[in-house]
């Protein structure tokens, strides 16, 4: 399983999303992420207004 994005990269993505900077597609394609991060992430700045990764919640253990 690999490590989650980093907080800069997640926050780089909310800050074009709330300035309008493309579509979800075009800024999954600016920041070479999925469609799904970026939905997944704006999803839960949405909810919770935060854009730090969950908490590791069991199984393996990522490697650094």
């Amino acid at each position: 399983m690999p490590a989650p994005y980093s907080n800069d990269l997640r926050q780089r993505v909310i800050d074009a999303y709330t300035a309008y900077d493309g579509s979800l597609r075009q800024l999954a394609d600016r920041f070479k992420v999925s469609l799904s991060f970026v939905q997944r992430l704006i999803r839960r700045y949405r909810n919770i207004g935060q854009v730090i990764p969950k908490p590791h919640a069991g199984g393996a253990i990522p490697s650094p």
